[in-house]
């Protein structure tokens, strides 16, 4: 065993989110007792997303709250409302939007991912929404109570929480995906047909293999619909665009780092320099991370799951005090999304699979139960309805993982 780097006394985590508190959580855990700096862009503290599209959206009064605690025994400066816009590796320094810069022993990159912005028509100035962030969503909850028709674009699970959401306060809502069904790419054309067809039996008019090609406005700007490049027009007094997220880079472009499709790291979630050698100081957790992916044969991914957040943090915390004595990141990525009263629950990597076996599906019952396999061996699971199946499929996803690691 290598002897441990010495511990950092003076730890900066950028991104106040869900990966950065439970990375500065961590830290304080496994005893480090040095400066704790967390920097976020928002001026909020630090809160929860998944809500931000299922419960905040439908609810008629007070929204449900998503601020996550923090405890005071977390001993940490917050600098919110700060944007970073350089990394000097050398300097080992923050730079900020106002000038200032601030120095570290340690760095934990957490930025998340921004909303993916659309390759198709421009839109509005108004009437034409995002969600990415807490103020994304207060904004389109208002447009939602006043609206009377939703366009939605891009049926991925984003997409249909949305339009759900949507049908849930009453809205006519029209979901446009250019696949053949939502989540056909992720999950499979016979899953993705179940889920058109939750939507379909919700009321919402999904429209597939189509794409807008037009945002149509009122002669005073408003939004008012939309036309579909088959021809036809939908009405629309408020639209979302939920085409994915890109993981926040921007800032990193000229740091050294490896940041294509996110920022490269090892196993341990230590960055990687453009050369490909691991940055010791420097560690990476959430969203942002494009970490190798035991289940896809190490191939490095960037997931944006909640659970892969909280795990990753967990790991990066602990390598940047341990460095390379600190364990691999092995842990089996996890979804779950509510859509029409049922619950969509997946395990493991189902988007790299080449073949998908169906042991279950039932229109009637709204139940289903997926396994996903890459060359013959499990690489992930989904079920709806079916949640408790998952428990086997997650320890044989398990030790896949760990014996990939062993392997290598």
């Amino acid at each position: 065993m290598t002897a441990a780097p010495p511990r950092p006394r003076d730890i900066v985590i950028v991104g106040a989110s869900l990966a950065g508190v439970r990375a500065a959580e961590t830290l304080r855990a496994e005893g480090f007792t040095g400066r704790l700096t967390l920097v976020g862009n928002e001026r909020l503290t630090p809160y929860d997303r998944p809500p931000l599209s299922k419960g905040f959206l439908t609810a008629e009064h007070d929204p449900p709250a998503t601020r996550l605690p923090v405890s005071d025994e977390l001993r940490a400066r917050w600098l919110l409302g700060r944007t970073a816009v350089a990394l000097d590796l050398r300097d080992r320094a923050v730079t900020f939007s106002d000038g200032a810069r601030l120095r570290y022993d340690g760095l934990v990159i957490a930025t998340g991912a921004t909303a993916r912005p659309s390759a198709g028509p421009p839109a509005p100035s108004s009437g034409v929404f995002t969600l990415r962030g807490h103020d994304d969503a207060t904004r389109l909850r208002g447009a939602l109570a006043r609206g009377r028709s939703l366009l939605v674009v891009g049926a991925g699970f984003l997409g249909g929480e949305i339009a759900a959401a949507g049908r849930a306060r009453g809205l006519d809502v029209t979901l446009v995906e250019t696949g053949a069904a939502p989540l056909e790419r992720v999950v499979g054309p016979e899953v993705g047909a179940f889920v058109g067809m939750l939507h379909r039996e919700a009321g919402i008019d999904l429209r597939t293999d189509t794409a807008v090609t037009e945002f149509r406005t009122t002669a005073d700007g408003s939004l008012s619909g939309g036309r579909l490049t088959d021809g036809t027009e939908v009405t629309a007094d408020a639209a979302v665009l939920a085409l994915g997220a890109l993981p926040a880079t921007d800032w990193l472009s000229d740091s050294g780092l490896r940041t294509e499709g996110g920022v490269h790291c090892d196993t341990r979630l230590r960055a990687l320099a453009l050369d490909g050698t691991p940055v010791p100081d420097v560690v990476v957790a959430g969203d942002v991370a494009r970490a190798p992916q035991p289940l896809a044969d190490g191939t490095p991914m960037a997931l944006g799951h909640w659970t892969n957040a909280v795990d990753q943090a967990v790991t990066a915390a602990r390598t940047l005090l341990r460095g390379a004595d600190s364990p691999a990141f092995d842990e089996v990525p996890s979804f779950w999304s509510d859509l029409h009263g049922v619950r969509i629950r997946s395990v493991g990597l189902p988007a790299v699979a080449d073949t998908v076996k169906v042991h279950e599906i039932d229109a009637s019952t709204r139940r289903l139960e997926a396994s996903y396999h890459r060359a013959g061996r499990l690489v992930g699971a989904l079920t709806i309805g079916r949640t408790s199946r998952l428990a086997a499929y997650q320890r044989s996803l398990a030790e896949a993982s760990r014996a990939h690691h062993r392997a290598v």
